[in-house]
């Protein structure tokens, strides 16, 4: 984290944390090995404390972490931060276990850093196929008839399974070993800035942050120490250039698991709008 005494203070609108979870993991030849409950939440308060300066007063954080490295991200927001909520998410892959339930769901935790911040839940609303259509006197409860099927609009709570882990076949996978999904993100970015807003992710890896920040119209900075990582980023930044779809999001909606043809029928295209990366976007290259 030798870049952040170089950044300016108050600048970042929406903070998004995905550190290396308390677990061994490789990347890219740097292995993360798996520490003491209070060991890694002294890591955590290392580099989170410093961060705390380049947030207005209005900016909005979130930390991703699975279960036990939550009980860390918990003692560290409480003490600087208001934490809002918890939001867990299912991931579709998962490897079974003998002795213990099998680990499929990761969290993300919601802090501001004071009772003044941004929070749009119209902009994250889900789109889910309605099983048993009710009607009311005749007419639909809640819900529509479209082509396709029948669908209704639920706001967005704190448990999530319409996520999609990136896997060979879809376009925004790389060789990262902890790649958040694009849809993912874009839930946090819409729901918690506003058009124009600075996010930054200081653990940036192979850049989804950034790129989805970019579609979505807003400012970025990110933060990379793995060089590997950083060019990957930047490749899939020039893709977007012609391309701002994120899979699973179409017509301002979040769409459910294996919906991409109903979605197709809704936006009459496989593309998004074009444009063209702004100067006041940046991706910056730490090296150890």
């Amino acid at each position: 984290m030798a870049v952040l005494p170089h950044l300016p203070p108050a600048f970042v609108d929406l903070l998004i944390l995905d550190p290396p979870y308390n677990l061994a993991k490789d990347f890219n030849g740097r292995t993360f090995q798996k520490q003491p409950v209070e060991a890694y939440t002294k890591w955590m308060e290392s580099w989170f404390l410093p961060l705390i300066r380049v947030l207005k007063p209005t900016a909005s954080i979130y930390v991703c972490g699975d279960w036990l490295t939550s009980a860390s991200i918990f003692h560290v927001l409480r003490a600087r931060c208001n934490i809002r909520n918890r939001i867990t998410w299912e991931r579709e892959k998962g490897r079974g276990a003998k002795t213990n339930w099998k680990n499929c769901s990761e969290d993300i935790w919601f802090a501001t850093v004071s009772d003044d911040y941004c929070f749009d839940p119209e902009a994250v609303m889900l789109k889910r196929r309605v099983l048993a259509p009710y009607r009311l006197e005749g007419q639909p409860k809640d819900w529509r008839t479209e082509d396709g099927g029948s669908f209704r609009l639920t706001h967005p709570s704190n448990f999530w399974s319409d996520i999609t882990v990136p896997f060979w076949s879809m376009p925004e996978n790389t060789d990262h070993p902890t790649q958040k999904p694009e849809k993912l993100i874009a839930k946090l970015v819409l729901a918690s800035s506003k058009p124009g807003a600075v996010v930054m992710d200081p653990f940036l890896g192979s850049g989804t942050t950034a790129v989805v920040a970019y579609k979505l119209g807003r400012q970025f900075v990110g933060i990379e120490i793995d060089e590997t990582y950083c060019l990957l980023a930047l490749k899939r930044l020039a893709v977007a250039k012609d391309d701002k779809t994120i899979q699973g999001y179409a017509n301002g909606v979040f769409w459910e698991r294996n919906t991409l043809a109903e979605q197709l029928r809704a936006t009459g295209s496989k593309n998004g709008e074009r444009a063209s990366l702004d100067s006041t976007q940046s991706l910056l290259l730490e090296v150890a």
